[in-house]
């Protein structure tokens, strides 16, 4: 019997060491998380360099965070809240894919009590969000639009339309800021839409309202992707007459579909040239601007915005109220939002705001 008792209380050490041993290690099953941050997708670049600013954002203080992508699926994005839920989170900051769907998992974790902050676009039609930190997206949009009135040469420029994702709400505010900014250069006879029936028959029009902007962005909408986008320009312009090329204008939603339209329009030997819209200044359509195939970007400083969410959220955790600089009306209630300014940057001003600035680095670029 005595000769048993060693062997057993043995193998009970070991196993008790490598419960431990595996408790330690595995900080994602026990360790409570203090922040749990939800992103649209880990395939464009804007989403990647988030996840490692939030996490540069958090060090040094005495919360954690987690970061899951929910790689375009409400499905999943739905499953990243509930995965976090369990792991204990106080604060949920999300970047919804689509603004709508995704009202079920900030309903769900405001059940837990957890204060949800929408991230870049609005959760819609659900009272489950607390606050929004956001870019001005009707700035953003007038922006575009005002650099398209500025540097537009004569009368009846051929002024070709596209649009974000119908499922995205900052898509409806870029438009509707743009639309604000054209529609009068429109009727006076500035610009002639090129590629929408819709446009055009809403041309007098100066405030549209939710369904007329949805009607003009079902014809032109991209959804974020630089190939559809790339696809619909080849369609409008081979079917485009003669007198919608020449000079042209383009209102591209973001960078990514920018440098597809650019592409396209650019091979067209019947486009003498263009003017190209874009946003969130990515490295590729930076160098794009510097060779002279995309004309602006608008610079949304999201090291600025990532202060801004995870500031909010330290707030929070702190028991404080966070500041606020004004609200957006989510079909629901009015979420309380705070608003991160935008900058235009073109050819004149690329090397002072993205160079000098640190935001990036020149030998990332050729032709500076």
């Amino acid at each position: 019997m005595k000769r048993f008792i060693k062997p057993i209380a043995l193998m009970l050490v070991v196993l008790m060491v490598g419960v431990i041993a595996a408790a330690c290690g595995n900080s994602g099953s026990g360790a409570k998380v203090s922040v749990g941050i939800v992103l649209p997708t880990k395939d464009e670049p804007r989403w990647v360099q988030d996840e490692q600013r939030f996490k540069d954002a958090l060090s040094g203080t005495k919360y954690t965070t987690e970061i899951l992508f929910s790689q375009g699926s409400s499905a999943k994005e739905k499953e990243n809240v509930e995965t976090l839920i369990n792991k204990g989170i106080q604060v949920l900051i999300i970047c919804p894919h689509d603004g709508a769907a995704a009202a079920a998992a900030v309903e769900a974790a405001k059940k837990e009590g957890i204060t949800v902050i929408a991230y870049d676009r609005l959760i819609t039609n659900t009272d489950a969000v607390d606050y929004y930190v956001t870019f001005d997206s009707l700035a953003v949009g007038a922006a575009q639009a005002q650099y398209l009135v500025d540097n537009a040469q004569g009368t009846g420029v051929p002024l070709y339309l596209y649009a974000g994702a119908a499922s995205d709400n900052n898509a409806f505010l870029f438009f509707e800021g743009a639309w604000k900014v054209l529609q009068p250069k429109i009727a006076d006879g500035t610009f002639k839409i090129a590629n929408s029936s819709e446009a055009e028959a809403l041309k007098g029009t100066a405030e549209l309202t939710r369904d007329q902007l949805g009607a003009i962005i079902g014809q032109v909408t991209t959804n974020w992707d630089p190939n559809e986008a790339k696809n619909k320009a080849q369609t409008h312009l081979t079917a485009a007459p003669a007198d919608m090329k020449g000079n042209v204008a383009i209102l591209a939603p973001n960078d990514g579909t920018a440098r597809s339209i650019a592409d396209v329009f650019g091979t067209d030997s019947a486009v003498t040239s263009y003017l190209v819209t874009g946003q969130d200044a990515e490295k590729a359509s930076i160098q794009y601007i510097i060779d002279g195939k995309q004309s602006m970007t608008v610079f949304k400083d999201v090291r600025t915005l990532v202060k801004d969410a995870m500031g909010m959220a330290v707030s929070i955790l702190d028991g404080n109220t966070p500041e606020t600089t004004g609200s957006y009306n989510n079909g629901t209630i009015d979420v309380k939002a705070k608003q991160t300014d935008v900058i235009v940057v073109d050819k004149n001003n690329v090397k002072a705001e993205l160079i000098d600035s640190g935001y990036y680095e020149a030998s990332e670029f050729t032709g500076l």
